[in-house]
Formats: structure tokens, sequence, C-alpha cells
């Protein structure tokens, strides 16, 4: 019998230290942004009664017709792991009553979600997004402050060519028609879509506008558009988004096709693209840089409120998938930002006595915020040094036996091999003094490593 491999989940995957620093870089950027628009978080279980997404995001879209991993607890409860951010958090503020709140109540969040898909560039069973919302007001410039918030994010984590395309969808006062005229227009062209989209002409026609299927795409092309057929309102609310958008000279393109994949999106919709200009300072080829699709994307819900069961309430929002962003980063060689400050000091040790009072030296330089290497599993004063060479570190602090029991600690320079005695009391002051006075934290060369 062969033995067996274990390996993660298809579609599921580890994030590995390697790849901690570009996830950690687009969460501070995200807080960053976030805390500048005075953005509060908000953290939602990753378990919801499954009905909060079919009523939400819709029974005939993908995501619950398709990809929610559903099941029922040893309760009977139906739940499932959540696929999206908005309708979670909206569940949330009906929940807690922030309705009583000073209006808008704006969150931000971040964490993993869950939908049953294809794997591909870009794209996991499970995989982490971070999101605005922001709930209780109408006014268009929330939605305009929505964009230029996902916008920045991208910026600030150096994405080039940024390319917006904004579009508007209605509401349930102009949109019906609209759906009536799109659905006269497909059904003339039937046989030429996909089994899928020829299961959307009955449900929602508006879905075969979101469809990737080259087939409906060629279709599509030749749709009516929504633009031409938006109520006064709807008009006059689109309108102001576009002209916060050329007031804040954020670079959009109106796409009269998008309509995003959910069914609680209202009026504004919009999606951020890193268009193929040349990669920012990499090689991905066009064809690597466009499978990864939209990197931010999100838009009105004016209706999500009342289909969760509580009054009508304006809302706005946009979220975006971690792993394609990281995923850009890392083949554009981008940078993650400024390094954590590595380590200057090395703290040796030789016996039991010595190791304990190391480690509540150590603690005493973590609270200085002063940054030190060390090797508590080893033994060896010989492999110890060696380790410290290899890392670099010019200071080193010999703490033995003798040390212990007398209470004072030796630095030794491993560039020069001199070596100094210091009070234990002494040693986080005389260290952070050392470190302002020689402003040297590597060693100008390999030291011999004495015995």
């Amino acid at each position: 019998m062969s033995k067996i491999k274990y390996q993660s989940l298809t579609g599921m995957h580890d994030i590995l230290p390697e790849d901690q620093v570009y996830f950690k870089r687009v969460q501070k950027v995200v807080e960053s942004v976030a805390n500048s628009y005075t953005f509060e978080k908000i953290e939602t279980p990753i378990l919801e009664f499954t009905e909060v997404f079919q009523k939400a995001v819709g029974n005939d879209t993908d995501i619950v017709g398709k990809e929610m991993y559903t099941f029922r607890t040893k309760g009977g409860d139906l739940v499932s792991l959540r696929p999206e951010g908005t309708a979670a958090v909206m569940r949330s503020y009906l929940e807690h009553g922030m309705h009583n709140l000073p209006q808008p109540v704006k969150l931000w969040y971040t964490g993993p979600f869950f939908r049953y898909e294809r794997p591909q560039a870009g794209r996991f069973r499970q995989f982490h997004q971070f999101g605005f919302e922001v709930i209780g007001e109408n006014n268009s410039s929330i939605d305009s402050q929505i964009i230029q918030m996902s916008y920045d994010v991208l910026k600030e984590l150096g994405f080039k060519n940024l390319k917006i395309e904004v579009n508007s969808i209605g509401d349930s006062e102009c949109r019906p028609y609209f759906k009536k005229i799109l659905a006269s227009y497909f059904k003339s062209r039937r046989s030429s879509l996909c089994p899928d989209c020829q299961r959307r002409l009955k449900e929602n026609p508006l879905r075969i506008l979101d469809c990737k299927e080259e087939k409906c795409q060629r279709v599509k092309t030749g749709a009516p558009q929504i633009i031409d057929h938006l109520c006064e309102k709807c008009y006059a609310h689109f309108k102001d988004v576009l002209e916060f958008l050329d007031e804040l000279e954020l670079p959009y393109t109106l796409n009269p096709y998008l309509v995003r994949g959910l069914d609680y999106y209202t009026k504004t919709v919009f999606e951020i693209i890193s268009a193929q200009g040349g990669p920012a300072s990499g090689g991905e080829t066009a064809e690597e840089s466009q499978s990864v699709g939209a990197l931010v994307g999100g838009g009105r819900y004016d209706n999500l409120s009342k289909i969760l069961g509580g009054r009508e309430l304006p809302a706005c929002g946009s979220a975006a998938g971690i792993e394609r962003i990281v995923s850009l980063m890392k083949t554009r060689e981008m940078k993650t930002g400024k390094k954590e400050e590595e380590p200057k000091i090395f703290l040796a040790q030789l016996g039991q006595l010595a190791k304990r009072k190391s480690m509540k030296l150590f603690e005493e330089f973590r609270e200085a915020k002063i940054p030190v290497a060390e090797s508590f599993s080893k033994d060896s004063l010989k492999t110890q040094l060696r380790t410290a060479n290899k890392l670099n570190i010019r200071w080193v602090l010999i703490f033995g036996q003798k040390e212990a029991l007398e209470d004072f600690i030796t630095l030794r320079d491993m560039d020069t091999g001199t070596q100094k005695e210091i009070k234990l009391d002494k040693v986080v002051e005389e260290m952070s003094r050392l470190q302002s006075n020689r402003g040297s934290s590597t060693k100008s060369g390999k030291a011999k490593i004495k015995k």
C-alpha cells in the first residue's frame, strides 16, 4: 500500500512566509486609506445562514447557484461559508441597530472568503478580500469617495496604468423596463448564447452582460445600453458621480455593459483594472496581465437592506481580491514597502542560568524596541557566533556562567574582535547609545570566529 501524500485541497493555498510580506503590505495600505477617510473596521463570521446570501446576492447568480460551500449544522441549520462581504456587513448593521448611530456608517474589512469555482490565475476557492462599505447615505459624493479610496489603495501599492470602468444600472423604477428591452434583443439571438446565458435569459437577462464566454461577448456588442433608458433620478445621480470623478481627475471610461454579478447592485457600478501598458517593472505578458481581471469592483446597493428585512437604506461599497493584487505585485516585482528593521545585536548565552537570564534580557530589549537576534536552542558559543556571522551582525553580547553569576555581560565587536564588560542593568541603555553613536548595523567584513 502506497503512502498517502497530504497536500492542500484544490483551490486552497498556503500563504508562505515569503508571501506574507505582500499580504502585510496590502493590509497596511488598506488600513491607512481607511483611517484617512475615518472608516472603522468590522469583522463578521466566516459562516452565515445561507439565506443571507440567497436573498442578497440572488438565487440565480453563479455564486449562490454553483459556488457556495453550503451544509447543515448538527442542529439542522443551513449555513454557508461566506462568498462575499457586503451581505454579511449589512446583516451586521441591521442586527446591531447601527441605524441609531450617526449616519453614514463607514466600515472596512479584510479576511478569508470561499467560492467553489475553477481555480485559475489569481483566483482560488479560499481567497482573501478587503472591502469598504458606506451605509446610510444617498449622496453621489459617496460613490466617488469609494472609487477614489479603491484607486488610492492600488496607486499606493505601486500599480500603474490604472483604468476605472464605470456604469449605471438604474434602479427598481427604470431597470424592469430595460430588462424587457434587453430580453427582446437576446431572444432573437438565443441560439448564439451559451447554455448558461440561455437560462439567464429567462431569469435575469442582465446576467448575460456579465458573461465572459466569447460567443456571448460577441452577441453583447450590439445590445441596448441601459444608460439610454435611465429614469430622471438615476440619470441625475450618475451625472453627479461623473462630475465628481472629473473633478478628482480620475482616469475613468464609461462601460455601458458593465453590470457586476450580484443582484443587490443599483445605480453606480465600477471596476478598476491595471491596464496593460507594459509591466511596471517585470516580466508578465499581456495574456498573463489580462487573465487576472479586475482588481477592485463595487457600486451602490440601495436595495440590500430591504432585501434582508430592513427598511430601504442607501449604501455603496467596493471589494478587492488580495490574491489577485499580490499575484501582480510579485510578477511585476513591485516593492513591498519599507522592510522591518533587522537586528543589529546578537545575544549569545552559555549554560542554563545564563539562558534563563538571557530570556529576561531579550524581553527588556523587545520592550525598548531594539531588535535582537538570538539562538536560545543552541549551547555552543562557536555555533552561536557563526550564526551571528551569517546574519552579518556586528555586536554580540556573550552571556556565560561567570557573567550570569556576577551580573555583567561581555560585548564583542565582531569587526575588530575587541571585547568589553557591561553591567547587566546597563546593557539595554549602553547598546541603545552605542547604536545611535556608531550608526553601524552591519559589519564591514566577516570576522574570525574565536572560541
